[in-house]
């Protein structure tokens, strides 16, 4: 069982980069609204015309999978520049037994400072305080590019699958502890908070400064990601 930790206890470190001086620790009431500009600004446009992920970050944190021991900002020279965020999640074996597990999502690094290794310290720093608090196991969706480097692996690899039995070539996997995951075919749910309400998001969105929504590249690349599994 994961262990339990004082909800508002924060956990920092200092890395002195070539960039100036690095900061993580967990979010503050007070970087709610600049971690979702953030995110609304890091993903504008990346898989669809507009986003709702900002969105999705506003309405989260008051859900109880939420975990807000393994939210954590990325202060640059005292500027917040990115943000994870972590939900539970659970993997289900063919007896019905179920294990908690986690996902985090949205990752996000202001466009100006992505591509300099920013997300993947978030990331390697949010996995172990994650170990420590007792989990073994993170399940994500996304691009095979962006996390392998940090010790994911194709969820076949860990007979992780969705309902159906498939292996999306997008969903990915971390043992935290070696052998947490002992080669029985689990079948992965994410928690109903990543089930927002589209209508809501595209309101919530409005009432923000307006950000031109268009096509992109890396639309029809999603695209394809999102509809590939591993055979």
């Amino acid at each position: 069982m994961p262990l339990c930790f004082e909800k508002n206890m924060t956990i920092k470190i200092d890395v002195r980069g070539e960039n100036g001086m690095l900061d993580i620790r967990n979010e503050r009431k007070e970087d709610y609204s600049i971690v979702e500009e953030i995110t609304r600004k890091a993903f504008y446009n990346v898989y669809v015309p507009g986003c709702m992920e900002h969105y999705l970050v506003h309405v989260m944190r008051d859900h109880e999978d939420f975990i807000p021991e393994l939210d954590f900002v990325l202060e640059r020279d005292g500027q917040v520049i990115g943000n994870i965020m972590y939900t539970k999640a659970k993997l289900t074996d063919e007896d019905g037994t179920e294990k908690e597990i986690l996902t985090f999502g949205p990752v996000s690094v202001l466009p100006e400072y992505q591509r300099n290794g920013y997300g993947k310290l978030l990331i390697n720093h949010s996995c172990q305080k994650a170990a420590e608090l007792g989990f073994d196991v993170i399940v994500i969706l996304g691009s095979p590019a962006n996390y392998v480097s940090c010790g994911f692996q194709c969820c076949k690899k860990y007979n992780v699958c969705v309902e159906g039995g498939k292996y999306p070539a997008a969903m990915l996997v971390k043992e935290l502890k070696e052998g947490a995951l002992d080669g029985r075919k689990w079948y992965y749910s994410e928690s109903p908070a990543m089930n927002i309400d589209e209508q809501a998001a595209v309101e919530f969105d409005d009432q923000l400064e307006p950000m031109e929504k268009k096509w992109t590249p890396s639309q029809e690349a999603f695209y394809i990601m999102s509809n590939s599994f591993v055979e």
